[in-house]
């Protein structure tokens, strides 16, 4: 039953008074009675000071800077990890990296048969889930494909060095392949852009399913290179005259400011659906920043993704390491009549509080076992938004845990010492008060131990299908 013929029936003993109603208060009275939607954007990488409302100089992000305007921005929301496949599962499942299925960005661990997600919570509550982009925590031939852990639809790519070209051969929906014309297997250039079909998916998605809750998850995959990018998209006109630019900074330019055209036109199509202000959307980036186009003159990475351009304070570190340049990323939430516009929160999250926030935003009982705590108090500005005591982070090389604005970091790997630092001091993560603070590193550590349990993986029916998908494109002339 559609949601708007559950509202009439419901409605049916006060039809004469909606009639007399105005109809602004009809429209309020049906988004009472109606199940939010929820739309998550996660961008591959894009980093926490790479927006125009964070003093970018070089970046053109006016959807990003509007929704952060009419939404809340979120100084101190975390990734679930530095990488792309455990930072997914850390979101998807609601689980730290001391616990969840996927720890290390390997590529062949998938998540267990039957194990929970956002997208099996939320069906169960009769959401229409979709998921368009980029999975990563369970490739074709495994027990972690997207169809088997409650997305009726994912389109996109299922492995992620599949996902590292624009121009594959083909995509997956549902475990099938998609040929995409014109494309050779040469990773930075063909005839079909993969995005823009993840993109036409994902908006028929939302089309097809505007009279009912639904559930669309984008784990986009720009700005993250290879790159190669149509040199008839509008996006790469602001940008093709910067000659004095490494050819691939612009290319990856481009895909930020096409990306953020694209959320505004999503903005629209809500509007035109009529259904925009039942529709949260959450906004954010999959791990910190990495510096890309380093050079003499740009030792913090060409676009300096974790460089304040006010204050010139760097976060440490990047991609695959858990100091702050790592695992900080930008996040907004957008919810038009619900969300306060123009609110700055310095609340402390990360990926695994997802899951339960959007099953409280939907009515939905989350699994137990979880290392989430809902932030909709935080979102909406009501009530008493509880607080971690912690937050974890472990994969094979790093472990870091964090108490309100103390964090212990350890490279395990080469079995090196704690480190502690005050993040309320020392935010760039230069000073190490380990010594200083012996009573306050052994609390943290002491956590780091209770967190952390053995890893349980799921399973690989078909290495050969897994193979066939990570061996994308053609590399010295030779095809792979």
């Amino acid at each position: 039953m559609r949601r708007f013929e559950k509202f009439a029936i419901g409605m049916a003993g006060v039809a004469i008074a909606v009639t007399l109603a105005s109809g602004m208060e009809v429209a309020m009275a049906v988004q009472a009675e109606t199940t939010p939607n929820i739309i998550c954007v996660i961008l591959d990488e894009l980093g926490y000071y790479e927006l125009s409302c964070m003093g970018h100089p070089e970046m053109k992000t006016p959807n990003m800077d509007r929704m952060a305007s009419e939404g809340v921005r979120f100084t101190q929301f975390l990734a679930g990890s530095s990488a792309c496949a455990p930072t997914r599962c850390a979101l998807l499942t609601g689980k730290h990296t001391g616990h969840a299925t996927v720890r290390s960005n390997g590529g062949f661990a998938p998540l267990l048969p039957g194990e929970e997600t956002i997208g099996s919570v939320l069906k169960k509550s009769g959401y229409a889930t979709g998921g368009f982009g980029k999975w990563g925590v369970g490739g074709r031939g495994t027990s972690g494909v997207p169809e088997k852990h409650g997305f009726d639809v994912f389109f996109g790519y299922y492995d992620q060095v599949h996902a590292h070209t624009y121009f594959p051969r083909y995509l997956i929906r549902n475990s099938e392949e998609v040929p995409l014309p014109g494309n050779t297997g040469n990773p930075a250039e063909g005839e079909t852009f993969s995005h823009y079909r993840i993109y036409e998916e994902a908006m028929n998605f939302i089309r097809e399913n505007a009279e009912r809750p639904f559930f669309c998850y984008l784990p986009w995959t720009p700005p993250h290179g290879h790159w190669g990018f149509p040199k008839d998209d509008p996006a790469w006109e602001q940008y093709k005259d910067k000659e004095d630019w490494p050819k691939n900074a612009r290319e990856y330019a481009a895909m930020v400011n096409m990306i953020d055209r694209q959320l505004g036109e999503m903005r629209d199509l809500l509007q035109e659906l009529g259904i925009a202000e039942n529709t949260l959307i959450v906004f954010t980036g999959d791990n910190g920043g990495s510096e890309y186009f380093r050079s003499e003159e740009r030792p913090a990475g060409f676009f300096g993704p974790n460089v304040n351009p006010h204050t010139g304070v760097r976060f440490r570190g990047g991609k695959r390491n858990f100091y702050e340049g790592g695992l900080r990323v930008p996040a907004i939430a957008y919810w038009p009549g619900r969300i306060e516009g123009g609110r700055v929160s310095d609340h402390l999250g990360y990926f695994p509080d997802l899951l339960p926030t959007f099953a409280e935003v939907a009515g939905a009982q989350p699994p137990e076992g979880l290392d989430g705590i809902s932030f909709l108090p935080t979102l909406l500005g009501k009530g008493e938004q509880p607080q971690h005591e912690y937050l974890y982070w472990e994969d094979n090389a790093f472990k870091a845990v964090r108490m309100e604005n103390w964090k212990a970091i350890r490279l395990y790997r080469r079995d090196k010492p704690w480190e502690l630092y005050d993040l309320s001091q020392d935010i760039g993560e230069t000073d190490d008060v380990a010594e200083q603070f012996p009573t306050i590193l052994a609390k943290l550590i002491g956590l780091a131990e209770q967190a952390h349990t053995p890893v349980v993986e799921g399973e690989i029916y078909d290495r050969e299908l897994i193979e066939k998908d990570r061996k994308y494109f053609e590399k010295k002339g030779k095809g792979k």
